[in-house]
């Protein structure tokens, strides 16, 4: 591949959670061991410790708090993320995550890692998953001060990591994400049909956007995206 067809190829921006890591660990962290330990802690029922944190979990979702295990340890009581350390031996990649990784840097794309985790939450992923190797930028949107639904968490990660929004392809398994990133100008869009192992696969039909249901997926469309730009410009 020529430098001049690198050039015209677009930045990757990927996800973490639900997109390149099994979302199933995240949601047995927040809805089957955190209500237990909340309970524990504060000595009520099951139901009970339920009923409070999904009703926290709707009055914060999508906002930066959502995202922040240090703002859910002084909420609820309890050390989340120390409870995340305690099963961190359930942190998966999706299946073909490295496979896809490794395709694109074999192509010479650049990539970046974009997510809502806090700091913390990020290392403890990278302390147990592979990932850095394939990234040129990795962001935590506690680093912007804006969650990725909002499209102030784009333009500030432009003034630190200049891209052109039109060259850049994004995948993510959350829609709301996915609408902030198209409210900025990044028209390139995916997001995946199976973020959790643990629940059903969604239906593509019901989704916005284009859906991934196999990661690999996405080369064969990078490449029949840049033999259009070939064509073109020959």
């Amino acid at each position: 591949m020529s430098y001049s067809d690198l050039q015209q190829q677009p930045i990757i921006f990927f996800d973490m959670d639900g997109t390149l890591l099994d979302l199933a660990f995240d949601d047995f962290i927040w809805n089957h061991c955190l209500p237990e330990r909340h309970a524990q802690v504060h000595q009520c029922s099951l139901q009970q410790s339920q009923q409070t944190l999904f009703q926290f979990y709707q009055q914060h979702k999508h906002t930066l708090s959502w995202y922040s295990s240090a703002y859910w340890t002084a909420k609820v009581g309890v050390d989340v993320l120390q409870l995340q350390y305690e099963h961190r031996e359930r942190i998966r990649a999706r299946i073909g995550c490295h496979q896809l990784l490794q395709q694109l840097k074999n192509r010479g794309y650049r990539c970046w890692l974009l997510t809502n985790a806090d700091h913390a939450g990020l290392q403890l992923k990278l302390e147990n998953i592979e990932l850095s190797p394939y990234f040129e930028v990795m962001v935590s949107s506690e680093e912007l001060g804006h969650a990725k639904e909002e499209v102030a968490f784009w333009q500030k990660l432009q003034q630190l990591h200049p891209f052109n929004p039109a060259q850049a392809v994004f995948v993510d398994d959350t829609i709301a994400v996915l609408k902030g990133a198209e409210d900025f100008g990044i028209a390139q869009l995916f997001s995946i049909l199976q973020p959790s192992s643990a629940k059903p696969a969604r239906a593509a039909t019901e989704l916005p956007y284009p859906a991934l249901d196999h990661l690999t997926e996405l080369v064969d469309y990078l490449e029949i995206k840049l033999q259009d730009t070939d064509a073109k410009t020959a």
